[in-house]
């Protein structure tokens, strides 16, 4: 175990575990789905109100459009909640990005919606670990490094988003301009159960397929049909055999169809492809193009592909190796061993990473479950994590990143 130095050691005094606690309990009693705007609109201003003692400004920025393939084909604009801004000494010559964000997948109408708490101690609730307990772990770390007095080498954003749990497409351009020119980042998604961070990640894109056949009655006439639905389902299992090493493809869900004695003219493929790396990319656009112009030819309907690749994939690079290195140092001298394992998620990690920034995306609490009702914390890692993370800022406070 490595000695900690007076600085950090008087820093990581200073946290407030019972506090963060509260909070995590108070943010977690609010519905923040993606979807749920008033809810979100509510986090953002809890959230503002615990960012306003950091010596910065605080802003919330109004999300960038983003478009949606509905049932019937038609393309209409969705909406999302603000984003939540803090810029803290701009002027640094050192700057450092920290995200997290504070959309769940618990949506108004999802049973799970109240704390519980296990036998074993573990807090179990809707967003407990993802995130609003790394929320709180970010927060706690930003106050304690400020407390320090030792931030002043340093400047940094923060930027916590509404719209991570569905892909970022609505703060995907603000990540890009907030990563700029960083040093480093910290992205407070949880760590698993035994305190293991995420390393490499694949990528991810998600695409509608428009089908659009012609309609028919199903006993008179079916000859004189192209079946969408059909043709959907062709189109959903040729994909799914072109699943190979470079790229995972999930078809996941086919809209469409009607009366039963009614050709249906119309269906809506949607489909995931996971690209390993940046030429799967490629491989996977191709493999799914040329698959919808086939299915067209083969069953005489159109197809229209809409969406894209919105995470890049995220290797471990030696910028990110030395960023590993450094978290590394510093759960030693807390005793802690900091080990890492490659994951097929994704998160804005990814994101930050195609801004050739390194980044550690997995710093906040452990826990597990997450996305299921039975998504639980691990309430000791709130204090632990936030020690984890004021001793890596002032690292990198201290320049030994580099």
């Amino acid at each position: 175990m490595t000695p900690l130095d007076p600085i950090g050691r008087d820093a990581i005094a200073g946290i407030d575990a019972a506090a963060m606690l509260a909070q995590v309990e108070r943010w977690a009693a609010i519905n923040s789905g993606t979807r749920n705007l008033p809810g979100l609109a509510t986090m953002a201003g809890l959230l503002a109100d615990a960012c306003a003692t950091l010596p910065g400004t605080v802003r919330l920025v109004d999300p960038a459009p983003v478009d949606s393939v509905r049932v019937d084909g038609r393309i209409e604009p969705i909406d999302h909640g603000r984003h939540l801004v803090v810029s803290v000494r701009p002027e640094a010559a050192q700057r450092l990005l920290f995200v997290g964000h504070m959309d769940t997948v618990y949506g108004v109408d999802h049973p799970f919606q109240t704390l519980v708490w296990r036998d074993d101690g573990a807090l179990v609730g809707p967003g407990v670990t993802d995130m609003k307990g790394g929320l709180a772990v970010m927060l706690a770390a930003l106050h304690a490094v400020e407390a320090s007095g030792a931030a002043s080498a340093i400047g940094y954003d923060v930027l916590i988003n509404s719209d991570e749990e569905t892909g970022s497409l609505s703060s995907a351009a603000l990540i890009a301009d907030l990563a700029r020119g960083k040093t480093a980042a910290f992205g407070y998604e949880p760590a698993l159960a035994d305190g293991t961070l995420a390393g490499a990640r694949g990528g991810t894109g998600n695409f509608s397929v428009v089908v659009r056949g012609r309609s028919a009655h199903a006993g008179r006439n079916p000859r004189d049909g192209r079946n969408a639905v059909v043709a959907a389902g062709d189109l959903a299992l040729r994909l799914a055999r072109s699943d190979r090493a470079g790229f995972a493809v999930n078809p996941a869900r086919i809209d469409g169809g009607g009366p039963n004695n009614v050709v249906p003219d119309l269906a809506v493929l949607r489909v995931n492809f996971r690209p390993r790396d940046r030429d799967a990319i490629a491989a996977a656009d191709e493999v799914l193009r040329a698959t919808a112009a086939a299915i067209a030819a083969d069953h005489e309907v159109t197809t229209t592909v809409h969406g894209g690749f919105t995470r890049p994939p995220k290797p471990v690079d030696p910028a990110a190796e030395r960023l590993f290195a450094l978290v590394g140092r510093a759960g030693a001298a807390l005793g802690l061993a900091i080990a890492r394992c490659d994951t097929g998620g994704v998160c804005d990690g990814n994101n930050i990473a195609a801004a050739g920034v390194p980044v550690i995306d997995t710093m906040g609490v452990r826990g597990g479950a997450i996305h299921s009702a039975d998504e639980f914390l691990l309430v000791d890692s709130l204090a632990e994590r936030a020690a984890l993370s004021t001793l890596a800022i002032l690292r990198l406070a201290k320049g030994d990143l580099t």
